[in-house]
């Protein structure tokens, strides 16, 4: 079976309209360094932000005095760094910095028909949204609505909804900790778990991998773990522009001697040398350091089996070299050893090779690094989670680690690489569609309401309850979720179907457009942008990805007068639809510290939080799993013993993955070029091995058909797509979302996480007929 036509490929482009023909040249400079000013200095130019563009250079993430970036989650530097900054932070922040504004002139020259039609980089261009607007199915054009009135309409909507579980809460990480407590809150009050987040799309495998082997959903690492290990270990993420403040962490590295190993299909530029930027003598010098001592161009999906490889050459030296395991740290702390250990002996080296990509020799070499080094940190980001194994594969970093004791002390454990300021945050303050009893138990203490037990919806989950039907409002809290679900075209029809989907954004985008029966744009203060209530000036918190938790201070005036704070929004939103509450909306909204008391009685880790969080740096959440306290039904760290998974293409096919290109982030496109690739003007692309073009008779930069083929035997495609030849492994191909989440049916997510595989879709390429 096969889609339909009107599935097959977005009506709108996403990225600019090229300047100039697409070109392709292989990178070999350093990451960062002079390339990344030099970006820098078009961004700020272009905005036209260069007063407050440096301003806010130096006064992002600075401990308790600046604003924390709303790019990355990478933590701020334990060392009080002036400059700890990258790239793609100061493009997001010039972005939001705009001098651009989208008011009530610009909806009403344009109907929301014709924005559609727009790419998605001139919507978000136009700058910052100004003020409240709803949508006028007569004229098809947004117009200007009072907050009292805008608040009105989504109360209402919410009190005459037949059951509160035709409501989902979605958010994205942008959102402040005590927003999301908040959000949450009103939620359960409301009586839904329906509280759908961007985890669900990516790190979802993750928590759910971390919590049945260690007891936590987070990893057990801190920055200072990372300027101690004597291994490192990096997994399916491109740091040059995912986290690129960690290139500072890998120069540190490879200066004291560390051993740095690198798991992608891509070589990518951060894996091989870098110029930090602050480092002025090597700036000026033109020097840069080696970021990577071995690279493993491993398979899409075979990181699983190169673990188990790796595990499997440890235990061997095991029988001659009694150091290469911890023997009283697994008897002490695990459960499930020897399970694991047969596993590993009966997965032949040939499965392993064939599964992974990888040659023995070359597993040999990382297990070797792994057995001298006396402390080891796994690092990984979404080329691990998004698979159908996801779960799995996170838990065979866990047994890896567990052989050699590779938890609970300085140096060593799992490091999760989050990738969106706060998304980590969110869950810890109670955005998750799977609470915890005790959790709820707490917050009906506390907050003195009745939340629901029964289970909530996911990303997937909601889109598939919008397709029934059962979803009649939607809130999207930050974010662009329309653009950032798989199978675009069938969510724009889900999102469609609602009554009434409200979006609070800085910008305007995607989501917008593709909207309910009725609809509404609320204009949110940004992350850089003072945030004055009642009681003054007020900070909001965030959790970086190794669970610091420190206040962010916006420095400029608000793009509007008429903008609101996310708490005051969300609580406007919960007093129209929640007259009778007891809880007190305003009260909170007027001074932040109120609402931080408040999470200090219900959420573990966050006790004494007003005096904590104004510490120097902040303060981290515990990790029992650090204190070598597991969680676990056990008690102990559990081995996992899942066998390895075929990942190997069918004749003819090729796995495909998305991915972000360097000038881009999350759904944000800051250009058609992605300098670390060597990709100008183009987006519309996919990264093949030269033999599997050769085998297909396609050329360099020549159209090509690409086809899905849905675990349901439907078929997903996009047309005229330019070939490049890139350096992976054969049977691999990689191309960028959003464009590409065309490809991945609703019904292709991981059975163990609940995540679209993303990274791991099933095509067919052939040259354009």
């Amino acid at each position: 079976m096969n889609a339909s036509d009107d599935e097959q490929q977005l009506e709108h482009r996403v990225g600019p309209v090229p300047t100039g023909e697409p070109e392709f040249e292989p990178y070999h400079h350093p990451a960062a360094g002079w390339g990344a000013a030099k970006s820098v200095t078009k961004v700020l130019l272009r905005e036209r932000e260069l007063v407050d563009g440096p301003r806010a250079v130096m006064k992002m993430n600075h401990e308790n005095s600046g604003f924390d970036c709303p790019g990355c989650a990478w933590p701020d530097d334990t060392k009080g760094l002036k400059l700890d900054i990258c790239e793609n932070g100061i493009k997001h922040v010039t972005w939001e910095m705009t001098g651009k504004r989208v008011g009530r002139e610009f909806f009403a020259e344009h109907t929301v028909s014709e924005l559609f039609g727009w790419s998605d980089f001139a919507l978000e261009d136009q700058g910052r949204l100004t003020e409240p607007m709803a949508y006028d199915p007569e004229t098809d054009r947004y117009v200007p609505i009072s907050w009292k009135d805008a608040f009105e309409v989504v109360g209402a909507a919410l009190r005459g909804l037949e059951d509160p579980n035709q409501a989902a809460y979605y958010t994205s990480g942008r959102l402040g900790n005590e927003a999301t407590f908040l959000y949450q809150l009103m939620a359960r009050e409301l009586g839904t778990n329906n509280l759908p987040d961007c985890s669900n799309m990516c790190h979802e495998a993750s928590g759910r991998a971390l919590q049945a082997s260690l007891g936590t959903g987070k990893g057990t690492v801190d920055l200072k773990d990372w300027e101690a290990t004597d291994a490192l270990f990096i997994m399916g993420v491109n740091v040059a522009s995912n986290a690129p403040r960690m290139l500072t962490s890998l120069v540190e590295a490879h200066h004291r001697g560390a051993k740095i190993v690198h798991i992608n299909p891509m070589v990518e530029a951060a894996a091989r040398k870098a110029i930090v930027p602050h480092d002025f003598m090597d700036m000026a010098l033109f020097k840069s350091t080696r970021t990577g001592s071995l690279n493993l161009q491993v398979r899409i999906g075979g990181d699983m089996a190169l673990l188990r490889g790796i595990a499997k050459a440890v235990l061997e030296q095991a029988q001659s070299d009694s150091k290469a395991l911890d023997v009283e740290f697994i008897e002490r702390h695990t459960t499930g050893f020897e399970e694991y250990k047969a596993l590993c002996e009966t997965t032949s080296w040939e499965e392993i090779e064939r599964q992974s990509g990888i040659a023995r020799s070359e597993i040999l070499k990382a297990a070797r690094i792994y057995r001298d080094a006396d402390r080891s940190i796994i690092s990984w980001c979404l080329g691990v989670t998004q698979h159908e194994q996801g779960v799995s594969t996170v838990r065979e970093i866990v047994n890896l680690l567990l052989l050699r004791g590779n938890l609970g002390r300085e140096g060593a454990g799992p490091s999760p690489v989050r990738g969106h300021s706060n998304v980590q945050g969110n869950r810890t303050c109670g955005i998750d569609h799977r609470p915890a009893e005790e959790f709820l138990d707490r917050l009906a203490e506390v907050c003195r309401i009745d939340p629901p037990r029964k289970h909530g919806l996911d990303t997937v989950g909601t889109l598939r309850a919008m397709q029934r039907g059962e979803i009649k409002v939607f809130v999207g809290m930050g974010g662009n979720f329309a653009l950032a679900v798989p199978d675009s075209p069938l969510a724009y029809r889900a999102l469609r179907s609602c009554d009434l989907t409200v979006q609070v954004s800085t910008k305007l985008n995607r989501s917008h457009l593709v909207h309910g029966k009725r609809a509404l744009i609320l204009p949110c203060l940004g992350r850089t942008e003072k945030d004055h209530q009642r009681g003054g000036l007020q900070s909001t918190s965030v959790e970086d990805s190794m669970s610091m938790v420190h206040l962010s201070v916006g420095m400029k005036k608000p793009a509007s007068p008429h903008l609101l704070s996310e708490p005051a929004i969300i609580a406007g939103m919960a007093r129209a639809a929640l007259p009778e509450s007891e809880t007190p909306w305003e009260w909170y909204v007027e001074d932040y510290d109120r609402i931080r008391d408040t999470m200090a009685r219900v959420l573990d880790g966050f006790e004494d939080f007003n005096r904590r969080v104004r510490l120097p740096l902040g303060f981290r959440i515990k990790q029992p799993a650090r204190e070598l306290v597991f969680l676990t039904p056990s008690g102990r760290a559990e081995f996992s013993n899942s066998p390895l998974p075929d990942v190997v293409p069918e004749a003819g096919m090729l796995a495909l993955g998305t991915m972000r290109s360097h000038d881009q982030w999350n759904t944000t496109i800051y250009s058609d070029s992605d300098r670390y690739r060597g990709v100008k003007n183009l987006r519309e692309l996919v990264f093949m091995n030269k033999h599997d073009m050769r085998e297909r008779g396609i050329g360099k930069l020549k159209p090509v058909d690409i086809v899905a083929h849905a675990r349901d035997g439907s078929t997903r495609s996009l047309s005229g797509y330019l070939a490049i030849p890139y350096d992976l492994p054969r049977g691999s191909a990689l191309g960028y979302m959003p464009e590409m989440n065309v490809l991945c049916a609703l019904g292709d997510y991981s059975t163990e996480s609940d995540q679209p595989i993303m990274k791991h879709l099933k095509v067919s390429i052939t040259a354009a007929g």
